[in-house]
């Protein structure tokens, strides 16, 4: 496992002047400041001066999969879990690069949830765990620990903006893939692609094919050559079938591919719904008894023979818009896009009141997640005041249109249909782009003209209306044109974005001198557990390993309870100075004889006394 990036390897031509400590500083501020390559160089010298430090180990990890190079973290994270399986930062360290690989999503999962049981008081264990859920696509469950994150952090900026995407029911784009299962993402996405090209070629070939049978036969009379020529358009489908199958090496997995993405499962559908329309469509025109339809279409009456043909032809061409028209409004009234700007306009305008922060890398650490939330949030905020906008158009237009067929004076309602756009636009103050804004004007617009049409009579106010109306369909297309144009995100719920900050930096709790000498001469430890009854000490044996763990021994009752609970302290009185005492805080874990805690937190006091009397 390589533990020295090629950047800085001169930085460790001399370690004798800092401590191991001292060199996992330094990589915390490397990758503050985005230098993965000399946070490699800084953590290895750690790990190089103390192979027993998991924090270094850690950094490694982070340093690496920042590189790119996840094989590489995924063996630094499972060092620093074998050198301390109850450190709660190396559990989601690791669950935090298991999550990026293929087929090891269960592990990702256990690794969490270890980690949010090791330290429930830990806001990024739970967001770590409902980023998992969050992917998933399991979006009650994502909520319920964003919240919890921050019930313990309101300020947690990754927290903020995911918990918005689960008010979107924002899903990544592999939703047809599940993370759980043993499988490269790449074989599934291979056979989404090749299913989506033949629904796409086969729905576009039946529309171009039945238009051009119904042309050649309703105006030219050329009815028997046109049907030739669908079936031979049926036999190049037939081709293209075979083709797009032999690329699919997933069969196994496609029925739950679709399944689990309802959208391509329809557009698959759709497609094989068009082939079968445009089937019966040639029959039932090629038929005896479909001699007698092209006649009757032409001289207006339509039998029944007559309506299925028709039918099925529409079918056959409008499958396709209609379906993309569909899930356009599908995806627009998706979510609660109010209640998500909330959270976004707060992980935006929120200003850092951090608290005990210590070192000043991680104070610069804590400030580049903010602003890496502050980002987020704000692409966000734009996609999702966008989503608002077609939600208020959908109902402008059938609002406008049925008061003007009905009755004009309903159109008067129009004027409030855009205030909870407005507002949200004006509370967001995302005057990032233009181009929202004036589409955002245009709507105001549209629904002052149809107001003024309907109550007022007046021919202006319906032309002004429903010509704001159809100019925002024209923002909107100009703006979705130039973000495809540039490669930059687009109006659409495609371009939301999940907030992913690196995890498991924390460092680890330093046993001082004087905590070791306390342990080292105590003649008392007590061990204090939790079980169903309540909390428990029990009297225990305890030493410190070179890496800072404890290792206690202590009754079986004890260990039946740490099973269930291995959140424990250990208490020792130090004999040599007898006012004072040491209480670690930490996670047990069962060894092979022993417990092995690894501190969280270490307290030291004095007894009262007659000294505390002056």
């Amino acid at each position: 496992m390589a533990l020295v990036g090629t950047d800085g390897a001169d930085e460790m031509s001399d370690t004798s002047d800092r401590s191991p400590r001292d060199w996992c500083a330094r990589a915390v501020t490397m990758l503050s400041a985005d230098r993965p390559d000399s946070a490699l160089a800084a953590a290895g010298a750690a790990a190089h001066l103390d192979p027993a430090s998991e924090w270094a180990y850690r950094l490694v990890s982070l340093a690496q999969e920042r590189i790119g190079r996840l094989p590489e973290a995924v063996d630094a994270a499972e060092r620093a879990v074998l050198l301390a399986p109850g450190s709660w930062a190396a559990r989601l360290r690791l669950a935090a690069v298991l999550r990026h690989v293929p087929g090891r999503w269960d592990e990702a999962a256990e690794q969490a949830a270890l980690a949010a049981r090791f330290a429930p008081e830990e806001p990024d264990t739970h967001v770590l765990v409902a980023d998992l859920d969050l992917l998933r696509a399991e979006h009650a469950e994502a909520a319920r620990a964003y919240r919890e994150a921050l019930r313990l952090d309101p300020r947690h900026a990754q927290a903020r903006v995911n918990l918005g995407l689960t008010l979107l029911r924002w899903e990544r784009s592999r939703t047809h893939h599940d993370p759980a299962w043993p499988i490269d993402p790449r074989g599934t996405g291979q056979a989404r692609r090749a299913l989506e090209v033949w629904s796409r070629q086969t729905r576009l070939l039946v529309a171009v094919a039945t238009a051009a049978v119904a042309v050649a036969a309703l105006a030219f009379d050329r009815g028997p050559q046109a049907v030739l020529g669908g079936l031979a358009v049926l036999v190049l489908m037939a081709g293209l079938t075979v083709r797009q199958a032999r690329r699919v090496r997933a069969w196994a997995y496609v029925p739950a591919m679709l399944v689990r993405d309802p959208w391509f499962g329809a557009a698959v559908a759709g497609g094989i719904v068009a082939v079968a329309a445009f089937a019966g469509w040639l029959a039932l025109g090629s038929a005896p008894a479909g001699i007698a339809v092209v006649p009757g279409l032409r001289s207006g009456g339509l039998p029944w023979v007559g309506l299925l043909w028709a039918g099925l032809g529409g079918l056959a061409v409008l499958g396709w818009p209609v379906l993309a028209a569909v899930r356009s409004l599908a995806e627009t009234w998706r979510g609660h896009p109010l209640r998500a700007l909330t959270h976004f306009r707060q992980a935006t305008h929120e200003h850092t009141a951090l608290r005990n922060v210590g070192e000043r890398a991680a104070f610069e650490e804590s400030e580049r997640d903010l602003a890496a939330g502050e980002r987020a949030a704000l692409r966000n905020a734009g996609v999702t005041l966008w989503v608002l906008l077609g939600r208020t158009w959908s109902v402008l237009v059938p609002l406008a249109c049925a008061a003007l067929v009905v009755e004009p004076l309903a159109a008067v309602a129009t004027l409030a249909v855009p205030y909870p756009m407005l507002r949200a636009w004006r509370a967001s103050r995302y005057g990032h782009d233009r181009w929202l804004a004036v589409a955002a004007g245009l709507v105001g617009a549209a629904a002052v003209g149809s107001a003024a049409g309907g109550g007022f009579g007046l021919v202006w106010g319906w032309r002004l209306g429903f010509g704001a109306l159809g100019a925002v369909v024209v923002v909107f297309a100009l703006r979705a044109a130039r973000s495809w144009w540039k490669g930059v995100p687009g109006p659409w719920r495609a371009s939301l974005i999940m907030c992913e900050l690196p995890m498991g930096a924390e460092p680890t709790v330093v046993l001082t001198a004087q905590v070791r000498q306390a342990f080292g001469y105590a003649r008392t430890v007590v061990l204090a557990y939790g079980d169903a009854l309540g909390p428990g000490v029990a009297g225990a044996v305890a030493t410190i390993t070179a890496s800072g763990e404890l290792k206690v021994i202590a009754g079986a009752q004890a260990w039946e309870a740490i099973e269930a609970d291995p959140r424990v302290a250990v208490f020792a009185a130090d004999p040599l100075q007898r006012r004072f005492w040491v209480e670690v805080r930490g996670v047990a874990l069962a060894g092979s004889d022993v417990l092995r805690v690894t501190p969280k937190q270490v307290l030291v006091g004095e007894f009262p006394g007659r000294h505390q009397r002056r």
